[in-house]
């Protein structure tokens, strides 16, 4: 990660995310299903930048393998997948999950919608949000886990106080910098994090979990 990813990654969790409130939810459907390998399918697409799949399936990765489970390469499953004729999600999450898990032998398979990745802009304020739908179902077709994931980021909230021109120009330069090149991954993972990890209604651990002592 380069200088600028991480300065906002920093920003996002220390001052500007928001995330929504999650309920935590009986997980017994996940425990009962205990799967080892997860398969995670390219995501459907409702918001309008036609990269917000790739970019989110590339995040998913990692959290799901820090909580102990082994995740299927996700260039190679996408690969897999297109020699399949399987080229779009809504086409992939229409497949018969059975079908999915045993053609790479997986226990589950992990759906996700990307229902916003966009930024919106007024004079002095920007403000950048995702909200993504996560379902995980198990190689039977029943669904074990689902979760949403909502979060914004709004550089003007960071404005602390100081000289109201110093704050009206900090506030003019950073909503320009988000409309130029808004930066949606540090929020994009921070909602993986959330959903798998760190919230109330995050997955169980799994069986490759790493205990440090």
């Amino acid at each position: 990660m380069n200088a600028k990813n991480l300065i906002l990654t920093l920003l996002v969790l220390l001052l500007g995310g928001c995330a929504n409130t999650q309920v935590a939810k009986d997980q017994s459907a996940f425990i009962n299903a205990a799967p080892r390998s997860i398969l995670v399918v390219p995501a459907i697409n409702k918001s309008l930048d036609v990269d917000a799949p790739n970019y989110l399936l590339s995040s998913l990765t990692l959290p799901l393998a820090e909580k102990g489970f082994y995740v299927f390469p996700v260039n190679t499953t996408k690969f897999v997948l297109e020699q399949e004729g399987l080229y779009e999600g809504e086409q992939i999450h229409g497949q018969p999950p059975e079908a999915l898990a045993k053609l790479f032998g997986a226990d589950a398979v992990l759906y996700v919608t990307i229902k916003r990745w966009d930024a919106q802009y007024a004079v002095l304020a920007a403000t950048v949000t995702v909200n993504f739908d996560y379902r995980m179902v198990n190689k039977d077709g029943s669904e074990i886990w689902a979760a949403n994931q909502e979060m914004r980021y709004s550089p003007q909230n960071n404005n602390s106080g100081g000289s109201p021109m110093v704050m009206l120009l900090t506030a003019v330069i950073n909503a320009a910098v988000t409309r130029a090149a808004p930066n949606y991954m540090p929020l994009t993972r921070q909602a993986n994090y959330q959903a798998f990890v760190l919230g109330s209604n995050a997955i169980p651990n799994g069986p490759y979990r790493k205990v440090v002592k």
